[in-house]
């Protein structure tokens, strides 16, 4: 797996416009690498390239594709949409809802664990952070890449959705058996994307608090849910 460098190192000039050179396992390449030629992508590239630039952004550069660096193409087993990365200091690791070893678990990610807990039985961890998962073949995607420090959103509608939209058709179109995991009202609109012939779509609302405690979010077994499938189709299942 190639491993990859900062987000402001690739951003290479190039007669008056920024292009950039992605180094990206060559399962991801193969399958969307033509997204890095295209117009949208010079426009996000020059926009996420003056935002680290000129304000504090997450995640660091070199985490922005980690979603993507830690879990290739082909190991995929079970993708997990997310909106945009946690926008305060320390939290975004490019892997949607984790967060890294010593940083407090954010209302949401509080909620997945207890919903784990109480669905397939696994006690609450001590730390929030998702690689573990992500080696599995849990993609952690979230729909936007990147945002500005304190503003959630601001990074919306540049051109990181058509990026990740690109990766959800490949996924849907290229594999067959996995599972997608949809909660809230954006991730479950991303549904129009994926293949239900060939794949599990497994919807709830989002678990955070002002979501969760309405109703529908404790007891929606994904996680069990989610494992049953992928045994009935001679996968393992996910250690959650």
């Amino acid at each position: 797996m190639m491993a990859l460098r900062a987000f402001a190192v690739i951003l290479q000039p190039n007669r008056n416009r920024y292009h950039m050179n992605v180094q990206i396992d060559e399962s991801w390449r193969s399958h969307i690498g033509g997204e890095f030629d295209k117009p949208y992508f010079a426009n996000l590239t020059q926009f996420v390239r003056a935002e680290y630039q000129q304000h504090t952004c997450y995640p660091p550069g070199r985490l922005i594709f980690n979603a993507f660096n830690l879990c290739p193409f082909d190991h995929v087993r079970v993708v997990i949409i997310g909106q945009d990365p946690y926008h305060e200091q320390g939290q975004a690791m490019g892997l949607s809802f984790s967060v890294p070893d010593g940083i407090a678990m954010p209302p949401s990610l509080l909620n997945i664990f207890k919903e784990i807990e109480g669905d397939v039985g696994t006690p609450m961890p001590v730390s929030g952070n998702l690689t573990r998962w992500a080696e599995q073949g849990v993609l952690l995607l979230n729909a936007t890449l990147t945002v500005r420090a304190h503003a959630a959103g601001s990074h919306q509608r540049h051109g990181w959705e058509t990026f990740t939209d690109a990766a959800i058709r490949a996924l849907s179109a290229g594999r067959e058996h996995m599972v997608f995991i949809l909660w809230g009202g954006y991730a479950r609109s991303k549904a129009a994307l994926i293949d239900r012939t060939r794949h599990l779509v497994l919807e709830s609302v989002h678990p955070s608090p002002l979501s969760a405690n309405r109703g529908g979010w404790f007891g929606n077994h994904h996680f069990s849910r989610c494992n049953d499938y992928l045994v009935q189709h001679g996968l393992q299942p996910i250690n959650w």
